[in-house]
């Protein structure tokens, strides 16, 4: 079963437009879902709206939207004034500015979808679009409309087609600087920073997501396993400790468990030059 598009329009980039559509990259049918049960009786249990006035169940179609502008002062927001707020990028993906893909700031990036042609006649225009942007390595910046909602974003080259990305706003994001304020300038010797560097060269290697593990999900999947068997559950791995009391041992035996050999001190071959 292909999967459904979330999206159809046109990617427009000056006076050249082809139609295309946004399928979704993520998928959520691998992890564990949970039902809410009721204790005493182990039956599942259903979510409700509740009056805080009275006390009652509100039905769905009772049910409105409403922005608080004071203490318990609503204004009510009806589904079709927010669906009567046509932006322009509504059927069109229009590309405003390119930028290059060193510029891009990982920080942004949020939810990842697929784009592709909407049909035969738009592979053509699609491709020298997607051909030009991947030769000069640069990323298209955009708007779309998705699940009614405008939503800045980032279309890059990817393989056979192109990669859309929605982007968080500036006001989404806390400032690095309040966040790094009080981190104090450390002095290190240079010596650490070598063994460092050689601890990384071991284990550099490529970007590979088949490698990823969720772990948090395996875990969940042992539980549920070991309790269907009537086992007792997995152990907890053993936290980490907290505080690197000597890190030039810490760092040379790291490097050694790599198979690396740690550069000799300097300050050691200065003794056997004087000796």
């Amino acid at each position: 079963m292909a999967p459904r598009a979330v999206w159809k329009g046109f990617l427009k980039v000056g006076s050249v437009a082809c139609s295309v559509k946004i399928i979704g990259a993520t998928s959520e049918s691998s992890k564990i879902h949970f039902k809410i049960l009721n204790r005493a009786d182990g039956l599942p249990v259903k979510s409700a709206y509740i009056d805080e006035e009275t006390g009652e169940t509100v039905e769905f179609e009772n049910q409105v939207k409403g922005f608080e502008l004071d203490k318990d002062d609503f204004i009510q927001v009806e589904p079709d004034e927010i669906k009567k707020l046509k932006l322009t990028s509504q059927h069109t993906l229009e590309v405003g500015e390119f930028v290059s893909l060193d510029d891009v700031d990982t920080r942004y990036l949020e939810k990842p979808y697929y784009l592709i042609p909407s049909d035969g006649v738009a592979a053509e225009p699609f491709e020298v679009i997607r051909k030009a942007m991947e030769k000069k390595k640069v990323a298209a910046r955009s708007c779309v409309v998705l699940y009614q909602r405008g939503r800045e974003v980032l279309i890059q080259p990817f393989e056979k087609g192109m990669l859309l990305t929605e982007l968080r706003t500036p006001n989404e994001m806390t400032s690095e600087g309040s966040v790094f304020k009080d981190i104090k300038k450390t002095d290190y010797d240079p010596e650490l920073l070598e063994i460092a560097g050689m601890l990384i060269d071991k284990k550099v290697t490529k970007f590979d997501p088949s490698k990823f593990e969720d772990t948090y999900e395996d875990a969940l999947i042992a539980m549920i396993d070991a309790k269907r068997k009537g086992k007792a559950p997995p152990k907890p791995a053993p936290k980490p400790k907290e505080n690197v009391v000597n890190l030039a041992e810490i760092l040379r035996k790291s490097l050694a468990h790599e198979g690396g050999g740690a550069p000799k001190s300097k300050a050691g071959s200065s003794k056997r030059k004087s000796a």
